[in-house]
């Protein structure tokens, strides 16, 4: 390489599952057919509704060019009554919400606009991988904050109370959480408002996963005092099955939002138009519409449990969200390894959960993404890779062999 790259990119790896899906697909370019339960991306369908507020305005021809950087106020207005409904927040739509390209996208306009060089960020452990990474990107520096099994993963207020946090500028919160699944509550996010206005710290709670098999929405804006320093992102991607459209949002304090503006605007030039249009038909949906929705994760999840239960692994059947959370059996030595033997013998590729920290390290992650036919099958394959079996089974046929 004649240019070097940047130092910050020395700072972070490639993501685990940019290098995990090339491994697969070259896997079923060999023939060999992978069942990929890892990732959460949404298999069912967005409303019809929503499908056709796309289609009939990307067929008029004034909607084509580039649009606002803090989007339509339709979209806005939408957002807040979605709030409003949901969350029983009100936001206003002038100010306090701002759509974003996805809520990662949000995860990055927010460092940039508050993390300064060398201030800590309390990132959770385990976590969404990204806190961490684009921490590092902006020359933050890193905090972990443990969560454990123990503490029903909630942070350990009084562990953090005796640290040093002189120095700490933003605090990543998550919840209803991934990868564990556990819930949020009205106390949980009071505590955190509390510790925050005492510490003088931005707290920021990434919320995407609120609909999914669960129906206790909070926000952690509704909190009082939680708009002086408190932000929430939010995303169509889980909610809506709209992953790949790229459409989130960031809310709370207009004097905030004008910081992450000043970002986002020297970043994009403002999303499509239909994708906008599309967008408020899909936060316009009605009830039944998350009913049915999470009637498809019940059946998928009762198996997924099933899947556990075959891989002798504890779990929490009251988790929520797109995937189940389980701790391996005491008498597997390696996560990884566990994992990686799994995807070897049985062609089935699920999320070892050390990626999402050290906490993670004796863990793994089921997604619900996957039709209940895939998973039946999966259940199948992994019936011959128990851990009490002594010899190994054959792989499975590879895709177009003759049996």
């Amino acid at each position: 390489m004649i240019v070097k790259p940047a130092k910050r990119t020395e700072s972070v790896q490639e993501y685990y599952f940019s290098k995990k899906l090339a491994q697969i697909d070259k896997m079923r370019r060999d023939g060999a057919d992978i069942i990929n339960l890892g990732i959460g991306s949404p298999d069912q369908m967005p409303s019809e509704n929503t499908i056709n507020a796309l289609v009939n305005e990307a067929r008029k021809p004034g909607s084509h060019g580039y649009q606002s950087y803090t989007g339509i106020l339709s979209l806005r207005k939408a957002f807040a009554e979605w709030y409003r409904k949901y969350f029983g927040t009100e936001l206003d739509p002038e100010g306090e919400i701002l759509p974003l390209m996805g809520s990662k996208e949000g995860i990055m306009h927010i460092s940039m606009a508050f993390v300064n060089p060398g201030d800590e960020v309390l990132v959770p452990d385990p976590g969404y991988p990204t806190y961490a990474s684009v921490t590092n990107l902006v020359g933050g520096i890193v905090r972990n904050y443990n969560l454990s099994e123990k503490t029903g993963w909630l942070p350990d207020f009084d562990s953090l109370e005796k640290s040093d946090l002189s120095k700490v500028k933003l605090m990543w919160v998550n919840y209803p959480h991934m990868p564990t699944g556990t819930k949020g509550s009205l106390q949980l996010f009071e505590r955190l408002v509390s510790f925050a206005v005492k510490h003088s710290i931005l707290l920021c709670n990434d919320n995407p996963y609120s609909f999914i098999l669960n129906n206790d929405y909070h926000s952690i804006l509704s909190v009082e005092g939680a708009r002086d320093i408190a932000l929430e992102l939010n995303s169509l991607s889980k909610s809506q099955n709209m992953a790949g459209w790229r459409i989130g949002m960031v809310a709370g304090n207009r004097d905030y939002i004008k910081e992450i503006l000043k970002v986002k605007s020297n970043m994009d030039s403002g999303m499509f138009l239909g994708l906008q249009a599309a967008a408020v038909e899909a936060l316009n949906a009605p009830d039944s519409w998350y009913d049915t929705v999470n009637e498809v994760y019940i059946k998928r999840r009762k198996i997924v449990e099933e899947l556990m239960d075959l891989l002798k692994c504890s779990y929490d059947r009251k988790q929520t969200g797109l995937f189940v959370w389980g701790r391996i059996p005491d008498n597997i030595a390696s996560c990884e390894e566990f994992v990686e033997e799994i995807l070897q013998k049985s062609h089935v590729f699920i999320t070892p959960g050390f990626i999402f920290g050290k906490n993670g390290e004796r863990y793994i992650r089921i997604s619900l993404c996957a039709t209940e036919g895939k998973l039946k099958e999966a259940k199948e394959r992994l019936k011959t890779i128990t851990s009490n079996q002594t010899n190994p089974p054959p792989a499975p046929p590879r895709r177009g062999a003759v049996n």
